[in-house]
């Protein structure tokens, strides 16, 4: 008895699945981000962590996880190096003590404010490599997909 798939569904899946493109994707640019911020220490996903801190009131921990599409629990380990280096602060809630806030440090803006630019440049760098011409198209697919409306 054969019980293998034939080539053409490999070809069908490798072709057709998103999820594939979209990690394959992910991981080919989280390299280039990974590689422009490594001369200020950081990675890619710790700018992002960084910059959804950079607010007027300090987040609830929770609002950033849902932000970043992460548990808390791995939000917390992300938090951990970020806070011994001083750029991040992580406080009890005022308003319920089982809660915790998240604030950005003056070394934490001042991180910001360099890694900035170096991703401007680079953000432009890929947006010229999307053959649509339309990044803000792809960006709003994307959304959808992390995001989709409720089901009714």
């Amino acid at each position: 008895m054969d019980s293998a798939l034939p080539l053409a569904i490999t070809h069908e899946v490798r072709d057709r699945c998103l999820c594939l493109h979209l990690q394959r994707a992910a991981r080919a640019v989280a390299r280039r981000f990974d590689d422009l911020f490594r001369p200020l220490g950081i990675t890619q996903g710790q700018f992002s962590l960084l910059m959804s801190l950079n607010r007027p009131d300090a987040p609830h921990m929770g609002d950033v996880a849902h932000l970043l599409a992460m548990d808390r629990t791995t939000l917390t380990a992300n938090l951990k190096p970020l806070e011994r280096r001083g750029l991040v602060t992580v406080t009890p809630d005022p308003k319920d003590k089982r809660g915790r806030c998240l604030q950005l440090t003056e070394d934490g803006r001042a991180l910001l404010k360099q890694a900035v630019p170096l991703w401007r440049t680079e953000h432009d760098a890929l947006d010229m490599l999307l053959a649509s011409g339309n990044p803000d198209r792809l960006r709003e697919n994307l959304l959808a997909l992390s995001f989709p409306p409720p089901q009714e």
